[in-house]
């Protein structure tokens, strides 16, 4: 882990080792990192005198920290029952055939992860799918198809 000393150094200097504080530097890791990597868990665990299997919990339960490296474009696509019912599925299968990776996984290039949810809060725009937090309302198979050739195309121009 690149720069892990001066940055976990910082996370020591800005919160006091309580447990109060283990959300918040838990989030300031996933920032940093994109993950929350073993080692920043193993920290945590000494600086706020936590044993590991709590901190691997808290990380386990939340869905927004990852134990593994996430891609630089997050997809997540809304499997909740009004996206479903609209189709979400099928944007889904897209998504996954497209990209040769299944929800939860990044594919090898690390440019891509796909997640998939139960809600995004956008009940009235389903079926929706998230790229990097950003929503794709009255999403069909082919706005993601758009949207991906969209990303591929800036990232091999990058």
């Amino acid at each position: 882990m690149q720069n892990q000393d001066e940055f976990l150094k910082k996370l020591n200097e800005e919160y006091l080792p309580v447990k109060d504080n283990l959300i918040q530097m838990l989030n300031e890791i996933q920032e940093h990192y994109g993950y929350v990597p073993m080692e920043a868990q193993k920290w945590l665990s000494e600086y706020l005198n936590l044993p590991m299997a709590e901190i691997y919990g808290v990380v386990t339960f939340y869905s927004r920290f990852s134990l593994e490296p996430q891609g630089k474009y997050k997809i997540s696509v809304c499997l909740g029952t009004a996206c479903f019912v609209k189709g979400s599925q099928k944007i889904m299968d897209r998504l996954v055939d497209r990209l040769k990776i299944g929800p939860g996984e990044t594919t090898k290039d690390g440019v891509f992860t796909i997640e998939q949810t139960r809600c995004v809060g956008a009940c009235g725009l389903a079926p929706v799918f998230t790229v990097n937090g950003e929503v794709y309302g009255k999403a069909t198979v082919q706005k993601l198809d758009r949207v991906l050739d969209e990303i591929i195309e800036k990232e091999k121009n990058a």
